[in-house]
């Protein structure tokens, strides 16, 4: 549990070969974010374009992982389809756990196979297999394919897969993990698609100890009894996220119809939490290693013969997608969204930016700037089954119009215009219509996600509009999510993992180097992660923010649009100091 060095298999799809590297450094870079931006450094190349097949695709997880509770994430990274600049994407399931049992630390793909390909590794065995005949398969058939491919280990293995998203290399392509999860932000499914990889399968089934003594045991329980008791642990199983629905709708901060709109008081009773939870949730889920049980799984039906006989589907559901697809398209029938959802689902798109990108096109339509010879179906705020036609058409790139919305929606902005209505924040926008800063952090955000930051958190909680001060905020705020995903640590568990904590737990399973250094390990992750973004191209001052966002009424009134712009060059200066300071000092 305790190795000082990282273990990583490294596995080159051109040439079919594979390598296990033993790699220094565990005390600077922890695991997680940490170890995937080293990996990147030593397999990457920040002068070459996402689609060459040297780039890598690399996952990695924390030393806490299967040790402590809710140390369930990996980190997915790799040079993004969507801004061509280094990312990561996290994801829950089974993945970490699997990892674990496969005794390694991290997994780096190189190349690019010859055909259409599967590659399973466990603790004794890599397999590349030729999976030609599921071209174009879609993500639910696929995982039933791959899992009767694979020999057995339900419940110790983890199978990522692509649909057609990924195949077509769409920026929006995500990675479908264990069926209810995702790696779901900038593209990570073309990234495999340009591979020629339909699905990774990964084996845990080696075994490791853990520490026998009562300090860990005694840790554990404590951790375990916080985890589970707090009133915030109860809110995530019972409603689960999407219980922010009605409280986001109720403070005018939950975009509606293109963001249009950030309340609508009639229309969230039919999405909210609850009514989620009393018509269509079936069951609750858990990523492996997680005692909450967060994941909320409902249902779908679909007639498939004159009898009137169904098929039903499950499909897991939060708080973004429920935002992405119902708010932000006008819908407010729970079944509604969730066949929308299944749609995403089955092509395998990021739902949040399928359904701010389908948003953006029923405006555009409904000005005139493109019709129904682009989209193929009418789109119309509230109308589910247009939705769900055109989520298809998204997903396989059914013509040009689609194809060039899935790089992006202000690339197809710059197409048929727009722009200043695309509700984009470096990446299509997650739901939170809080205010300045988070509009602000965003934008510039590392992973262009709301949890990169608390600036949601901080616009419910201030209304004073000092750029300094928040921008303190974000700066002090940064470190300690890099130190929770390099552990990799659910960020719901934030409040329970302190930096003391977290060193506690690992002084008890021996890492007694990384507790030492445990004090700086957050600011260098962080400094590390944002150089090798730079040195693949982000610019602050290249991101530019849709005047749509400066037209929007929250719970403090209208957006001040010079306290937004203020907010924002000032955290692109500290980013861009904080790099050169980085760089000066290595120099």
């Amino acid at each position: 549990m305790n190795r000082p060095y990282f273990r990583v298999l490294e596995v080159d799809l051109s040439t079919g070969k594979s390598k296990l590297h033993r790699i220094d450094g565990r005390a600077e870079a922890i695991g997680g974010s940490g170890l995937a931006a080293l990996l990147f450094e030593r397999f990457g190349r920040v002068d070459l374009g996402w689609n060459e097949e040297e780039q890598p695709f690399i996952l990695a997880i924390g030393p806490l992982t299967g040790a402590f509770p809710w140390m369930s994430k990996t980190v997915a990274a790799f040079k993004s389809p969507y801004h061509d600049q280094y990312t990561e994407s996290h994801a829950g399931g089974r993945s970490a756990l699997a990892l674990k049992f496969a005794d390694l630390d991290g997994l780096v793909i190189t190349g690019r196979a010859g055909r259409l390909s599967s590659l399973e590794i466990g603790s004794r065995s890599i397999v590349i297999k030729d999976v030609s005949f599921m071209k174009g398969m879609d993500a639910y058939a696929s995982g039933k394919l791959l899992r009767r491919m694979s020999r057995g280990g339900s419940g110790h293995r983890s199978i990522l897969r692509i649909g057609p998203s990924g195949e077509i290399g769409s920026a929006m392509a995500c990675i479908n993990a264990d069926t209810y999860r995702h790696f779901g932000r900038l593209g990570g499914g073309a990234v495999l698609g340009n591979k020629n990889l339909k699905g990774i399968i990964i084996q845990g089934d080696g075994s490791f100890e853990l520490p026998d003594n009562s300090e860990y045991k005694k840790l554990f329980a404590r951790v375990y009894e916080q985890v589970t008791a707090t009133r915030m642990m109860h809110k995530y199983h019972s409603l689960g996220t999407p219980a922010n629905l009605q409280a986001l709708d109720d403070i005018k901060s939950l975009p509606w119809r293109n963001l249009q709109q950030t309340s609508d008081p009639e229309g969230i009773k039919g999405i909210n939490g609850q009514r989620f939870a009393d018509d269509a949730l079936l069951r609750n889920g858990a990523c492996s290693g997680c005692p909450v049980g967060c994941i909320h799984i409902g249902y779908v039906r679909e007639k498939f013969s004159e009898d009137n006989r169904y098929i039903y589907r499950q499909v897991a559901y939060d708080y973004e997608p429920v935002f992405s697809c119902g708010t932000m398209l006008g819908v407010t029938e729970t079944f509604d969204v969730l066949n929308i959802l299944d749609v995403m689902e089955k092509v395998s798109l990021d739902s949040m930016s399928g359904g701010v990108a389908l948003a953006w096109a029923t405006e555009a339509s409904a000005r005139g700037l493109i019709s129904e010879k682009e989209t193929i179906v009418k789109l119309a705020f509230g109308e589910a089954e247009g939705y769900r036609q055109a989520a298809r058409y998204l997903g396989t790139g059914a013509n040009t119009f689609y194809r060039l919305l899935g790089q992006g929606t202000l690339k197809a902005a710059e197409e048929y215009g727009g722009a200043e209505f695309g509700c984009v924040l470096g990446q299509e926008m997650a739901g939170y219509a809080t205010g300045e800063l988070f509009f602000a952090a965003q934008s510039l955000g590392f992973r262009h996600s709301h949890l990169d930051t608390g600036g949601y958190s901080y616009d419910q909680k201030h209304e004073e509009k000092d750029v300094d001060k928040a921008v303190d905020f974000l700066m002090a705020d940064e470190p300690g999510r890099c130190l929770l995903t390099s552990m990799v640590s659910c960020l719901f568990a934030r409040s329970v993992y302190t930096e003391e904590v977290l060193g506690e737990c690992l002084h008890a399973l021996g890492y007694g180097e990384v507790t030492d250094k445990l004090a700086a390990a957050g600011e260098r992750i962080r400094a590390r992660r944002w150089r090798l973004r730079f040195a693949t191209g982000f610019k602050p001052e290249d991101i530019v923010l849709p005047k749509r966002f400066y037209k929007v009424t929250t719970w403090k009134g209208p957006v001040d649009g010079d306290y937004l712009d203020g907010l924002r060059r000032e955290y692109g200066r500290r980013l861009t100091e904080l790099v050169k300071e980085g760089v000066d000092s290595e120099t």
